[in-house]
């Protein structure tokens, strides 16, 4: 009957006085891979395409694209083996680049990148980041055949090669994360990427999250198809970070493999509730992130309940969309008016907005346990504040009465709930 938080600062909660349902999360006790073997021979026998080798020759520039630090991909491990790989074939270290896919977050730090693909590779080779918004790091692709324009960095156009690394969960936008969501939003522009999640933002998540085969999926492929994505080294993790599933070759064929392996590890039924008690981990960086907690929420929460999301979010709300603390989170018809207005113009931060608001404004009340985000900004965005969990427990129970059912959700920045009507 306890709810113990993954954050150091959160400490474990007794539930013995509520009308508790549970703790949900997803499975433990997968079986790991050894992925130095597996990755050997998944590049000589890829999904849905021919060896990585068959690709690779002397001469060719090849483009490797690695997730940011938002994600776990054990990207290092990947680049100790997939690099000296690449030179066996006869291409030259200095033919070969790392551009760090950051989609519309921040600019990734020197010395995060170096957590994420280790020193030696960090002074050895080439490595970049995505530059999202500067136009003249980016080129323009062609359009999808629902018109949305496909605008990506550069270096894209200028590769022989282009392999893409990631890792695979359930996701709000795209159904699932990894696939040729590395160049679409990973290396980008904003108006891509905010013409492809505003698509998502007219979708309820229970119609897209954790469903591989969705209009935005369509999107991401063809651009991914235009953008030239010719590999994929996608992996799925348990709750510790261990690789439980590697999935090579093509993006498509690939990713539908790797996305029933998701499905699995993070699939869990969950019973609908009144309250849902939720984090975000490890989606904890920023509320830019952080809002997978209320994705997920979304799909167990029952309509007029309360939703508490517990994260740390060091980075505050959202470094890189400083209109979220301007606007707050609104409904779709509310968020449409500022569009029309010439009010918002960034495509991806209006779909986030609807994508919360639609939650906790027309849902479900949104209470926020974070200790880097004032009560201020929490109000002005649209969510009640508490102070600590018992807190926002308290003031659950007040709006919804001393019966209401209640469920909590732990790592539920990548959980899958599968809700049984």
């Amino acid at each position: 009957m306890k709810v113990k938080f993954y954050y150091k600062n959160v400490g474990s909660i007794d539930m013995s006085n509520y009308n508790f349902k549970g703790v949900f999360s997803p499975k433990e006790n997968n079986e790991k891979i050894d992925l130095k073997v597996q990755l050997s021979l998944s590049l000589q026998e890829p999904i849905g395409s021919e060896s990585l080798a068959k690709k690779l020759a002397p001469g060719k520039r090849v483009l490797i694209l690695s997730d940011d630090n938002t994600r776990t991909t054990p990207v290092r491990e990947i680049l100790n083996q997939l690099l000296p790989y690449i030179e066996s074939s006869g291409v030259r270290r200095e033919d070969i680049t790392i551009l760090m896919a950051v989609g519309t977050h921040r600019m990734m730090k020197d010395e995060e990148i170096i957590k994420k693909i280790g020193k030696e590779i960090f002074k050895n080779y080439v490595v970049k980041n995505h530059e999202w918004n500067d136009l003249n790091q980016n080129t323009y692709f062609g359009k999808t055949s629902k018109g949305i324009e496909v605008w990506g960095n550069k270096l894209l156009k200028e590769s022989d090669v282009i392999i893409g690394l990631g890792h695979i969960v359930p996701h709000r936008v795209a159904g699932f994360s990894g696939g040729g969501k590395i160049v679409q939003p990973g290396v980008s522009t904003g108006i891509t990427t905010g013409q492809t999640h505003w698509l998502s933002a007219l979708i309820r998540g229970n119609e897209i999250m954790g469903k591989r085969d969705n209009i935005v999926r369509g999107q991401i492929d063809e651009s991914a198809k235009l953008m030239g994505l010719d590999f994929i080294i996608n992996v799925v993790q348990d709750l510790e970070g261990n690789v439980v599933g590697l999935y090579c070759g093509d993006f498509i064929e690939a990713h539908k493999v790797g996305c029933e392996k998701a499905k699995d590890v993070f699939g869990v039924d969950i019973p609908k509730a009144d309250i849902v008690l939720t984090d975000s981990y490890p989606a904890d960086i920023e509320l830019w992130q952080a809002a997978k907690g209320i994705y997920s929420s979304d799909l167990v929460v029952k309509d007029g309940g309360v939703i508490i999301l517990v994260t740390p979010c060091p980075e505050g709300v959202a470094v890189s969309h400083p209109e979220i603390e301007k606007f707050g989170y609104m409904s779709l018809k509310e968020v449409e008016k500022l569009i029309q207005n010439k009010e918002l113009e960034e495509m991806s931060v209006a779909a986030h907005l609807v994508h919360v608001g639609r939650v906790i404004k027309e849902q479900a009340t949104g209470i926020m346990v974070s200790e880097n985000i004032s009560k201020e900004i929490k109000e002005k965005i649209g969510f009640m504040h508490a102070e600590s969990v018992e807190d926002a427990l308290n003031l659950a129970i007040k709006i919804k009465g001393s019966d209401a059912s209640i469920v909590a959700m732990l790592h539920a920045g990548e959980i899958l709930p599968i809700v049984k009507n």
